[in-house]
């Protein structure tokens, strides 16, 4: 959850310092390809200059410089490969070739040639044409990320029609206030314990968000497909109302400074920890291992990021995470829990 305010060039900063290291952390231990490996220390040079001669404005050219020569590249060759699959070479050896602009390396420009090659062969019959049924369309929707996912969808939409209520007035503490933004004085001595979970659908502005369902997009398909529609939904509102609940009681004690809060990201971390519960204790279920270790990196990422960021409700996230975990230990997966 977010406290107002907080400052769009620090977020977009640490965004353009964390995930290059994390480029370089993976190449190091995969060994990937040494034109990432570049990418990577680019942005963090750029970031390191901005930051010494235009501090205000480091974050943007830091995030700049991380959505050209990562981010794209990288949503780009994802694309490359799903057109290859689908025996669409010509148009893979367009992209690819259109990548390089942003992202030179010797293994691109070899799967260029190769594109070219196989589109050189297909187009004098040697290889079948792209398949133009629409079974293809079936399968590339089953891929699609959010395809039965209806729980996710809902909460995507719900939030979104809730901005457009706040409207231009989102970034405005009276109006939050309003509408039902976590204020622990007003729970504790006012009673109105409602707000514990309308906070849950305010955001500060619309990069909040925009971080926050591109989260929920991130993390809940595959939560949702393992346990769930139902379960999903349970998880994620009591998730959010624990992180509401553990605020207010941490301000009752004086462990934290009473602040304004707003935004899902306790929903958010609920259904990391869930997440967390749930591989924990379904260790025999495929790829538990690798599922978890992406979940801890998430954690400690959302850890440094909290540390670095005074704004941010540190707590509400612990408490969030926290209850997620306990709903996941308690959790069976779909298959168990429909034939229970």
């Amino acid at each position: 959850m977010l406290p107002v305010l907080i400052e769009l060039n620090h977020i977009l900063l640490f965004l353009a310092v964390i995930s290059p290291l994390a480029v370089l952390v993976r190449g190091w231990r995969l060994e990937t390809a040494p034109s990432w490996r570049l990418a990577a220390f680019v942005v963090l040079a750029l970031t390191g200059l901005a930051w010494i001669f235009f501090r205000r404005e480091a974050g943007y050219v830091g995030a700049g410089a991380w959505f050209f020569i990562l981010f794209l590249p990288a949503i780009g060759l994802k694309r490359v490969a799903e057109l290859a699959a689908l025996q669409r070479y010509a148009q893979a050896r367009k992209l690819a070739a259109t990548l390089l602009f942003l992202h030179p390396g010797r293994e691109l420009r070899q799967q260029v040639e190769f594109f070219r090659t196989l589109e050189s062969r297909q187009g004098q019959g040697l290889i079948p044409p792209p398949s133009a049924d629409l079974a293809g369309g079936r399968s590339f929707l089953r891929r699609n990320r959010l395809f039965g996912a209806w729980a996710v969808i809902s909460l995507i939409l719900l939030n979104v029609a809730v901005f457009a209520v706040e409207g231009r007035s989102s970034m405005d503490p009276a109006t939050l206030s309003k509408l039902g933004a976590l204020d622990p004085f007003l729970v504790i001595w006012g009673h109105q314990y409602w707000r514990m979970g309308t906070a849950l659908f305010l955001h500060y502005g619309p990069l909040h968000l925009l971080f926050n369902l591109f989260a929920l997009y991130v993390l809940g398909p595959a939560l949702e497909h393992a346990i769930g529609g139902v379960r999903f939904l349970y998880c994620y509102i009591v998730s959010g109302l624990g992180s509401s609940a553990g605020v207010v009681l941490l301000t009752l004690a004086h462990v934290v400074h009473p602040a304004q809060l707003v935004g899902a990201s306790g929903c958010v971390m609920g259904i990391v920890g869930a997440w967390t519960g749930f591989l924990i204790n379904h260790r025999h279920l495929p790829d538990t291992g690798t599922r978890l270790k992406n979940i801890l990196t998430i954690i400690g990422v959302q850890v440094l990021f909290d540390l670095s960021t005074p704004q941010v409700s540190m707590s509400a996230h612990l408490c969030g995470l926290i209850t997620g975990f306990f709903l996941g230990l308690a959790i069976a997966p779909r298959k168990i829990a429909s034939a229970a």
